[in-house]
């Protein structure tokens, strides 16, 4: 990419905004100008960018005529009040909250190329998928001339990391306090998450699902093309900082070929295949890594046509951030 352009990183001071930059420069993304924005209480705070510091502004009176593209993520709440505003002034905007409709904002895997691109006209407004459904509609992607889903099983154990920088230091502060002894009080959450698993993530609705796992089993949809696909999801929190699990259960119309299954996942760049024997975690293998990482490949315990496996993957860097780059790079390639 040989065209340069102007872009703004919203929600600058976040875990995933920190990350954003760093990609941006790790990649040598084409940026002539960065603009970094955060509300008016991070604003003054700055990032290293190509060797300078940039200072994080308020995004409250952000130009955004400035900019030809957007990176949303901050809030949910956030990317809702500017949408308008962005388009307006013409500017394209790749949204990482999940706060927009499928319909509004189609979501991309940017591993599938141009065959996974929408039908986008400018200012263009398209989601980063979450980073469970990036990891695994990646491995699914991949396993496509193997295995046609017909159902889909997955548990995605997330990391605390997924409720931003509020919910790392909460865990570390319930972490900090019981292992001294101190009576242990919820700050940010309604119960306690150090040493602990939530099996909820969020509110949920009249019949029982969390947002975000009705948000994660519509992307998947999406992105496999597989509209009808049935797709049950499960979303819990657990103790750890950074990095999400999965475990993906995938029934198929034919008997699995696990050794079709391994080769496909072992010739594919973005997939880190762990042998037969091991598996992989989210500490020991995927944080700060751009690959996603998968193990314990295996037929169902009495079915043949179902395969299951797990799934590692760092959601900040890889779910999030690179992700939402890497949409960035095809984009442009195609629509500027």
């Amino acid at each position: 990419m040989s065209q340069s352009i102007n872009i703004a990183v919203i929600g600058a001071t976040s875990n995933v905004g920190e990350a954003l930059v760093e990609l941006l420069e790790e990649r040598e993304f084409p940026v002539q100008d960065l603009h970094l924005l955060a509300s008016s209480e991070s604003a003054g705070q700055s990032l290293s960018f190509r060797g300078r510091q940039v200072r994080v502004r308020s995004l409250d009176t952000f130009d955004f005529a400035q900019v030809q593209l957007a990176f949303f993520a901050a809030g949910a709440e956030v990317t809702r009040t500017c949408r308008e505003r962005v388009l307006a002034a013409g500017c394209s905007l790749i949204d990482l909250s999940a706060a927009l409709s499928l319909d509004q904002a189609p979501c991309v895997l940017p591993e599938r190329g141009a065959e996974g691109l929408p039908a986008l006209t400018r200012p263009w407004c398209v989601s980063a998928p979450t980073p469970s459904a990036v990891a695994c509609a990646l491995v699914l992607a991949t396993l496509k001339p193997v295995l046609q889903p017909q159902r889909l099983q997955v548990t995605a154990m997330l990391s605390i990391s997924t409720l931003g920088r509020s919910g790392v230091q909460e865990l570390a502060r319930q972490t900090a306090e019981l292992l001294n002894g101190r009576p242990l009080e919820s700050k940010t959450m309604d119960r306690q998450i150090a040493f602990n698993l939530l099996a909820q993530v969020g509110a949920v609705d009249d019949q029982g699902h969390a947002q975000l796992e009705v948000r994660l089993a519509a992307e998947l949809q999406q992105l496999l093309g597989l509209p009808a696909l049935p797709v049950a999801a499960t979303c819990a929190l657990v103790p750890v900082f950074f990095g999400d699990s999965l475990a993906v259960g995938v029934q198929s119309d034919a008997d699995i070929d696990v050794l079709a299954v391994q080769q496909l996942l072992e010739a594919e760049q973005g997939i880190e295949l762990v042998e037969a024997g091991d598996y992989p975690t989210a500490v020991g293998d995927a944080v700060g890594q751009d690959q996603v990482y998968v193990g314990r490949v295996r037929r169902g315990v009495s079915d043949p046509r179902q395969l299951n496996l797990w799934i590692a993957s760092d959601n900040v860097r890889k779910g999030a951030a690179l992700n939402a780059v890497q949409i960035a790079e095809l984009l442009i390639k195609h629509y500027l």
